[in-house]
């Protein structure tokens, strides 16, 4: 349970040894089998309007919260690679030969790992404004190297030669602190009106609280695997692989000159936007995971 007073259900879990993968399972019970690794940071629990797009996708989609997320066990000195051992434990529990991966921001890499690990599995993999392998040695990178290049990336670089830890509480506080203000949950689309008050919504804040109220754990454990070796190779994706970004969201359009140049027959695909893709481009990403 959550802090705070919001308590959102389990769907349902896995075993990986002696820890527990929590997950939610969204979409027509017939649909085509498909993974989705949520963002850094965030957990399993869908915004309503990423629900619909995957309720009309034609995709039956399980969500795993990876470890030290919403109530999945944490495991210290976890790689981006390690993931595939819990997609392969959640596809094993509801009995899929193969499937398709998708993973958004911090969730792209791990999507990645398992188009890379799992190719007799994976059927095909799209990322939304994914990270890249950084840059993390020599000294600290200043804001312009940044800047120029986001895989030399201070948070990277802290993650393995200081503590994170202090400014994501900060940032944790800030964002809470603006919802509370009558913030909505998500910043809006370039351009667009903000979203209702969060605090409004309940299903909203046990969303807001689980990501960066309950535990911090899993945000820096993903940062600290993001900055060490992935334990694969780009360059050995073999599935189809898309790679999405938005028009307002120059730094994931850098990740993704690299990401394309490193994964053989990898697909550029823009959409007008930021960060967050807007309800439009995350239907058709979900079509094209239907594509054969």
């Amino acid at each position: 349970m959550v802090s705070g007073g919001y308590a959102p259900l389990v769907d349902d879990m896995v075993r990986v040894g002696e820890r527990m993968v929590l997950y939610s399972l969204h979409g027509a019970e017939d649909g085509l089998p498909a993974l989705s690794f949520s963002g850094t940071p965030s957990t399993r629990w869908k915004r309503p309007d990423a629900l619909a797009a995957i309720e009309s996708s034609g995709l039956r989609l399980a969500t795993p919260d990876r470890p030290g997320y919403g109530g999945s066990t944490r495991l210290p000195g976890r790689t981006v690679a390690s993931v595939a051992e819990d997609a392969v434990a959640v596809a094993d529990a509801l009995g899929w030969d193969r499937f398709a991966v998708t993973g958004g921001s911090g969730g792209g890499p791990h999507a990645l790992a398992c188009a890379a690990l799992l190719p007799d599995r994976v059927t095909r993999c799209a990322v939304i404004g994914s990270n890249s392998p950084p840059i993390v040695d020599g000294p600290e990178p200043t804001e312009e190297e940044e800047l120029a290049d986001p895989r030399r990336n201070r948070t990277s670089w802290r993650a393995l030669h200081g503590d994170l830890r202090p400014g994501f509480e900060e940032t944790a506080r800030t964002i809470m602190a603006a919802v509370e203000a009558g913030g909505p949950e998500i910043p809006p689309q370039p351009g667009a009106e903000p979203g209702p008050p969060a605090r409004e919504d309940p299903s909203a804040m046990a969303r807001l609280t689980a990501t960066f109220v309950t535990s911090h754990e899993g945000w820096l454990d993903d940062h600290v695997a993001f900055a060490t070796p992935w334990g694969f190779e780009l360059r050995d994706i073999r599935v189809p692989v898309s790679l999405w970004h938005g028009s307002a969201d120059e730094r994931a359009g850098k990740y993704v000159e690299f990401l394309a140049a490193a994964i053989p027959h990898a697909e550029r695909k823009y959409y007008v936007g930021g960060h967050i893709p807007p309800a439009n481009a995350f239907r058709e990403l979900l079509r094209w995971l239907t594509l054969s």
